[in-house]
């Protein structure tokens, strides 16, 4: 098992990529603290974990509140006696150009991508440091590159995060890892949801599979993978990178 008696949290938990990776996590050995909003969500995904023998405890809130940053590293600590990792999924879009944008939904887009990601290592670094082999992986997006309508504060917020990434592996290499994946369009409700900023969302959607080279939209299951390779010592001389998985999308412009 490649992530044996390791614990991590995992942010955004209950849906999409960040249940798809919370299951690979688990079927790998992995001991997980999950955090997400929908508590009902959260239940069952803690259920099928530990029916399949896994590991895991569920802390419902908002990752944007720093005291609850505090409350997953503390949990983790006190279930699991260490914390090996992070992955850092959760995430908001705030949609609206920059004149339409309320400044409260850039505010709390921010506030979801961005500062959840600073209190949570700001918390949970000083345990991974504990650790002999450390690893974050943080969820950003293509939209750290490229643009898309209507998307001022989302693609802004998952620029920063490559940001504060790198400098987070700088800071506490050689113990701790930290990299971004950058996925692009993947078969999520999320996907879904973003593509309200068109005119056509479900025309948005089928367009963005058929405008990655694989012509197809990602499967959570293809992130997840790259996620745990990320996270395992298969990447220990790997930190300070960031990897996009579109399938293809920004190479073909």
């Amino acid at each position: 098992m490649k992530l044996h008696q390791k614990s991590f949290i995992l942010t955004g938990a209950t849906s999409g990529m960040g249940r798809a990776i919370a299951l690979d996590f688990a079927k790998e050995g992995a001991n997980l603290i999950l955090s997400g909003r929908d508590e009902e969500r959260g239940k069952s995904l803690l259920a099928e974990i530990k029916a399949n023998g896994g590991e895991a405890c569920f802390l419902s809130g908002d990752v944007g509140d720093i005291q609850y940053n505090k409350k997953m590293v503390d949990l983790a600590i006190s279930s699991f006696g260490q914390l090996d990792g992070l992955v850092t999924n959760a995430g908001m879009l705030g949609l609206g150009s920059v004149t339409e944008l309320e400044p409260s939904d850039w505010d709390i887009t921010f506030r979801t991508n961005v500062d959840s990601v600073f209190y949570l290592l700001k918390f949970a670094l000083p345990e991974m440091l504990k650790r002999p082999s450390a690893a974050v992986v943080v969820n950003s997006s293509i939209a750290a590159y490229k643009s898309f309508p209507n998307h001022p504060a989302y693609c802004a917020s998952k620029a920063a995060l490559l940001a504060l990434a790198k400098q987070t592996a700088v800071d506490y290499g050689p113990i701790v890892r930290v990299n971004t994946i950058c996925p692009g369009p993947v078969d999520t409700p999320f996907i879904h949801a973003s593509a309200i900023a068109f005119p056509d969302p479900a025309q948005a959607v089928a367009n963005a599979g058929k405008a990655t080279l694989l012509k197809r939209l990602g499967l959570p299951a293809d992130i997840s993978k790259l996620a745990l390779f990320l996270a395992s010592d298969d990447s220990s001389w790997i930190t300070g990178s960031a990897f996009t998985i579109d399938g293809g999308i920004l190479a073909a412009g």
